[in-house]
């Protein structure tokens, strides 16, 4: 297991761990992320896309993704990428990315990259990262744009309402394009208390946050029934837990950092009940269950963080995007509705 910054794993003393590749739950002293405020958005900063993007997401927002292409473009060994360059190394770099990062959106403009470099002389290229959110009032997202990039063709596209461009509203001055972006005078995820705690001082390919926890019906997946339910909440009550309000999970290296929160008493349950599930059920017709996505638990209480390998980056994406976490369930228990036979 190889732990980027901020998470610390597989170290030489035998105190700590056994074996890295041991699946047994650790624990282990990691270094304490320093408490933070987060700065408005900056497009030069290098973790805008991690931290101070959330100070343009609206503070009604439920659940927010960010994906990082920037970092992703990086982490391939193609730091400068963009449009201007061949299209045989733009296309190597999304077949890359696809395999090996963990995407939480493939880029809003890929499906129209051929009209708008033809028309507008930009592609999904040029978007150094990407925001999607959900909130009362529907669905918004926000496009970073590279900083060195002439936005007037940008607006050029917006006006022709291209690549799902239609409405959006465009911010020369920080190179942003969006839809339903906090304003000024607007409250936004950056102001919700200890949110800072909840996103990666470094940069991440892409990070998932959601407000509140995640039933346990919809923690187990499509293929689970009532008797599987029963099964896992015999060895692993989530009533027991505390409760959640609100997480995050980020991705880099190949490591899957949740944070619940710091001083949790219940990390290990959580991470405990993770295993149960993973042990209990097994996903069938092709469906992906946690242990697919996540593997090797690392446990840090004191931070409220629990770090794991990526087993598959694929996988990942798609149990993050479903909320197939169980380290984040509720703890409460709806019954699953008995089988009609029907």
């Amino acid at each position: 297991m190889n732990f980027p910054r901020p998470l610390l794993v597989c170290l030489a003393t035998a105190a700590v761990l056994a074996g890295c590749g041991d699946p047994e739950l650790t624990a282990q002293e990691l270094p304490a992320e320093p408490a933070a405020t987060i700065a408005p958005y900056d497009p030069g900063d290098d973790v805008a896309a991690g931290q101070s993007a959330l100070t343009l997401v609206p503070a009604d927002a439920t659940v927010v993704t960010i994906t990082d292409f920037d970092e992703s473009r990086a982490a391939l060994g193609m730091p400068d990428l963009t449009s201007d360059d061949l299209m045989s190394d733009r296309t190597d770099y999304w077949e890359r990315a696809r395999r090996e990062s963990v995407l939480l959106t493939e880029g809003m403009l890929v499906a129209e990259s051929s009209r708008l470099m033809l028309d507008y002389g930009f592609t999904q290229d040029d978007v150094d990262w990407e925001a999607h959110f959900a909130t009362p009032a529907g669905a918004g997202w926000i496009l970073g744009f590279r900083p060195d990039l002439d936005l007037a063709p940008v607006e050029r596209a917006v006006t022709d309402g291209v690549a799902g461009l239609s409405g959006a509203t465009v911010d020369p001055a920080r190179h942003l394009v969006s839809v339903g972006m906090a304003t000024g005078d607007e409250e936004s995820w950056g102001t919700i208390e200890g949110i800072a705690d909840l996103a990666s001082d470094t940069p991440a390919e892409s990070t998932y946050y959601r407000v509140g926890c995640v039933p346990l019906g919809t923690v187990l997946g499509p293929d689970a029934d009532i008797e599987d339910q029963e099964a896992v909440v015999g060895q692993q009550d989530p009533t027991d837990l505390d409760s959640l309000g609100v997480f995050s999970v980020s991705f880099a290296d190949g490591v899957a950092t949740a944070r619940l929160g710091a001083g949790r008493a219940d990390l290990f349950a959580r991470s405990d009940l993770a295993t149960v599930v993973s042990t209990t059920l097994r996903p069938t017709g092709g469906s992906i269950g946690f242990s697919d996505a996540f593997a090797n638990p690392v446990v840090d209480p004191s931070s409220g963080r629990i770090g794991y390998d990526v087993a598959a980056p694929v996988a990942t994406a798609t149990a993050t995007l479903t909320d197939l976490l169980p380290f984040a369930v509720c703890n409460e228990v709806t019954p699953m509705e008995e089988p009609t036979g029907l």
